[in-house]
Formats: structure tokens, sequence, C-alpha cells
């Protein structure tokens, strides 16, 4: 094994690759496999959300399965597509044949729209800048086409047909009608608005796989039309406020407090970003009465902030000493040690001592700073590593994955709820507080391996089975079997389940904060891990955190600061 390897930062949790090109999409067999994929939605949407529909859902989806397969691949094309607008001319696909033939049962029907008014903007979008310099008879057609816009704006104020912007295209324009109606079905179907159809392709491809869970009837994103009604409108709300809409006019919208939990982990989550929102433009008023009502972690800790920002000391006293003796999580605890001597001291009482940190190992080195791009973690490996001490970048990866792999069966138990279409990276209340709690006996099941040596077994199977299924915890990129067998020969099983129980403990903030590197003395069966710092680069707090923890129960890491000398390498 090389001593140092895998030196690339490791992908986010979640992170998506781009779609496959229109090339390899087209290699798959079924030349309709988006249609096909887009029935799968139907009919499972039919056959467990029947009751959640609403007349018009109901009669899309019967009206739909009754048209030409020509007619409803056309629509899933434009439906799947972004945007509305199209022209007749770039719908060419060889399944449908020909597009205006297809698109005839569409316009009667009501779901497309073969004349819409087009505004001078959209026309824009839809013709090259060619075709705008014919249809306009403009004598410079060489500008940039936004600037041909704002000379023409005033001029054309009106929408008009397609054939009336540009008369000689010999084209129609179709304008798709039914697109919020199947994000709503396409919503009901993924219980969030973040996965499309996408996910199918992905699947089909091999690029994704997925975790086969039983559903079980009771495994359903939505109880009632209002769910899913709530849950749309909660998005919107979002996406406004993304845009820049006035924060008190999305606060008027919003709903008030809501039955259904995950939706009111939503409601409040929107409530903290837009509290952060005047805080930082120092709307403090504003802020503070919603961080004081908001249940989203850390509102409490930003309203004791906001509060001493105020001056209203004895308060921001007040609510931190009544969260030190019940502190919501580590993170809390860590920075009301840092807030309440600052109170106290502003209050002229006396200043509580703060628990001292655990003392950890330190490494200094001196070296060349490189001309070129460099990694500080990769220049403080290779220094570090040795012929019989090897060496992996793996920050947040390793251990992580270990857990995934142990603890596999728990994570994807068919808890009612957690699971409800074929495309779960992991559960849906992965963050819920009552995640743990929610599988008690599995955990505890995986955990006792660790207790009775069954757990490298384990890891090693579902290593084997589960190769590439997603997961929110195994990054497959990075653990290769090499790495996994000597990190399972070398890290104690204790260890391990100090590690895991952590997690456990809080998953959102748990899972990251590990340190940089990781170093193997096969020979001797021993490891440590090493967190790497550059010139001014401060230890973040969850790093703090991680570290104060492993010194606490004996588990070898250190800190190496790396300075440069003047030469360069």
């Amino acid at each position: 094994m090389d001593s140092l390897i895998a030196f690339s930062a490791p992908q986010a949790l979640h992170a998506l690759p781009d779609l496959p090109p229109p090339s390899m999409i087209r290699t798959l067999e079924n030349r309709f496999y988006y249609l096909d994929n887009f029935h799968r939605v139907l009919e499972w949407i039919s056959e467990r959300y029947g009751a959640l529909l609403t007349h018009d859902e109901h009669a899309f989806i019967v009206r739909f399965t009754a048209l030409a397969q020509p007619s409803r691949a056309l629509l899933v094309r434009m439906v799947m597509r972004k945007g509305e607008l199209f022209r007749a001319s770039k719908l060419r696909y060889d399944e449908i044949g020909c597009t205006r033939e297809a698109a005839q049962a569409l316009v009667q029907l009501g779901w497309i729209d073969d004349r819409p008014l087009l505004t001078l903007e959209q026309a824009f979008a839809l013709l090259t800048k060619m075709e705008i310099a014919q249809a306009f008879r403009l004598p410079n057609p060489h500008a940039r086409k936004a600037e041909l816009l704002e000379a023409l704006q005033v001029d054309f104020p009106e929408a008009r047909p397609f054939e009336a912007w540009h008369p000689g295209a010999g084209d129609c324009v179709y304008q798709v009608q039914v697109n919020a109606l199947c994000d709503r079905l396409k919503l009901i179907f993924f219980g969030n608005c973040r996965q499309d159809w996408s996910e199918f392709v992905l699947s089909d491809l091999g690029i994704y796989m997925y975790e086969k869970v039983a559903f079980s009837a009771s495994s359903l994103a939505f109880r009632t039309r209002a769910d899913v009604d709530t849950c749309l409108h909660l998005h919107q709300c979002g996406e406004r406020f993304e845009q820049g809409e006035q924060a008190a006019d999305i606060l008027r919208d919003l709903p008030g407090a809501l039955d259904n939990d995950w939706l009111e982990r939503r409601r409040q989550k929107l409530l903290f970003r837009i509290a952060q929102h005047y805080e930082r433009n120092a709307a403090l008023s504003e802020a503070l009465a919603i961080y004081s009502a908001c249940r989203f972690p850390e509102a409490r800790l930003r309203t004791i902030r906001v509060l001493e920002r105020c001056g209203q000391i004895p308060e921001a006293f007040a609510l931190a000493g009544a969260a030190s003796r019940e502190p919501e999580s580590e993170a809390e605890s860590q920075q009301l040690s840092r807030i309440l001597p600052r109170l106290q001291r502003r209050l002229g009482l006396p200043k509580t001592a703060p628990r001292p940190a655990h003392p950890v190992a330190r490494i200094d080195l001196v070296l060349p700073r490189p001309d070129t791009d460099f990694s500080v973690e990769a220049l403080a490996g290779t220094h570090l590593a040795q012929p019989d001490a090897p060496l992996r970048y793996v920050e947040n990866t390793l251990i992580n994955s270990l857990f995934g792999l142990l603890c596999w069966q728990a994570i994807f138990a068919a808890v009612p709820g957690a699971f409800f279409h074929p495309f779960h990276v992991g559960p849906a209340d992965l963050h819920s507080a009552d995640f743990q709690w929610r599988r008690e006996r599995e955990f505890a099941h995986c955990l006792a391996q660790l207790d009775s040596g069954q757990y490298i077994d384990t890891i090693n199977r579902h290593f084997a089975d589960k190769a590439g299924i997603q997961s929110p915890f195994v990054f497959w990129d990075i653990l290769d079997e090499e790495l996994k067998d000597m990190a399972l020969a070398c890290i104690p099983a204790a260890h391990l389940k100090k590690w895991f129980e952590r997690i456990l403990k809080d998953i959102p903030s748990n899972r990251a904060g590990f340190p940089d590197l990781i170093q193997f003395w096969p020979a001797d069966k021993r490891y440590r891990m090493i967190e790497v710092k550059g010139p001014g680069d401060r230890l973040q707090d969850n790093q703090l955190r991680w570290l104060d923890y492993c010194v606490e129960h004996g588990m070898p890491v250190a800190v190496c600061y790396v300075q440069w000398t003047q030469e360069r390498t």
C-alpha cells in the first residue's frame, strides 16, 4: 500500500453527480424508460395516496393512462424538462415520431397551449440571435441578446403569439399547463421537493443504488391532504425567501404551529433562517421575537446572544443559566461555557471557572512552502508517513463508514414513516431527536457486537453485500478494502464503540469534526488520528469537542501545526 493515499477532500454526505449526457441516457434499452418511470409514480401514488388526491389529480391520472403512447411520452418529456415553453421544432424524439400529431390530444385536454401569448422576453428566450435579427430587421444583429432586448422593450410592451413575433419561423410554441399538478404528484411520491425525475434515470443507469426496504401500509410521507398542501407551501415560502422577498411578507404567509412533526421541523427551520436574516441586518427586536419562540436547534443560543447585544444582560444571564443546567447539545454547552463568564463579568458576579479541556498531543512541523497549489494535509501526511506506519486522509469518512456498515440493519430498519419511496439515501427521520429511540433494540444489537467480536464479520459482510448502495454514512469512494481491513485490525473495538455512541447521540453535529489523518502501525496493531492546521488556521468547535472526547476516552489523537520556512521547494 502507498504510504499516503486519497488526499482529495471527501464528497458531501448527500452530493449528487451530474446527470449523464443524453447520449448515455439513450443507451438504455427501453426508449420509453422515462414514460415507464412516470407511470410507476402514478401507480405508486394511486395505490398508497389515493384518498389524498384531489379531483383534478385523479382525473389527470385516469386521462393520462388513456392517451396514446406518443402523446403520453411527449407530455412527460416536456414535464421533465426545465421551464414550461417549448418550440415544437426543438421537441424531436425518434420514439415519439411527429411532435405535432402527438401534441393534438394534449391540446384538446388543455394540458398544453399551442398558441400562448408570449412577452418579448419570453420570445427572445425561444429565438436564436439570428432569428431575432430577421424578425425585427435589426441594423446591428451582432449586439448581445440582453442589449437587443433592452432596446426593443419600450416598443413592444404587449404579449403576442409566437407566429406574431416571428411570422417566418414556420414553428409553434407549446406552453405546458400541468407543471404545477405534476410537481404536486412528484412531491407526494418523494415527500420532498429536493428529489426529482432524475432519480429514476440515475438508478436505471446504475449510477445510484438504493437499499431495498420493506414498505408497510403505514410508511407514508403524508397522512392528510393538508400535509401535502402545507409541505408545498413551506417550500414555496423558502424559495421566496431565498430569492430575496421581504422577510416580513414570508412571515405573514407562514402557517402557525403544525401537528405534523416533520413539517413543523421544516417550519421551525425556516423561522430560524428568517431570524438569522434579521440579526445579520441588525433588526434585533424582530430577530429576538422569532428566536425566543423558535424550537430549532441553536435558537436558544441565538436568543441569548441577541439579548446580550440589546443590553438585556440579566435576561441573557438567566436564560444562559437555565440552558447550562439542561443543555440541548454538546455544542450549546460549549458555547455557553464562553458566554456565561462574559455575562457574569458584566453583572459584577464572580466568574465560574470553566471545565479545563483535556490536553491534546501536539506535533509541530516546519516545512518549505510549495510554489504550486497544495494541500497542507497532504504535505503533513507525506512528512509523517513511514514505511511501517502508513497514513491516510480520512477526515469524517472512515469512522462514519464503519458505523454505517456495522449498523446498516438498524439504519435501514422499516420503521413506520422512515421510508416511503424506493429512492431513500437514508431514513426520513435521520435527524429527529427520537431517531435512536425508535430503533433502540436494533442499535443495541449492533453495538453489542463490539463486545463479542462479531462486529468484524458484520462490517465485512455489509462491505461486500452492500457495495455502492447509497447510505447517509458510508463513503464508498474513500473506504477501500485495504483501509477497512487496516482500521479493523488497528482500532480497538472499545474505541469504535465510544465513537459510534457519540455519533448516535447527536447525528447532525457528531458526524463531522473527526481529525484529518489516520496513521496505522500494523505490526503493533495501533493507530493515531491527526488533525492538521496550517499557519493561521484554528481548530473549529466541533473539532475541539471530538478531540476532547477522544483524549477523555484514551484514544490516541494529536494536532499537527504546520509552519513555513522562508525557502520554497
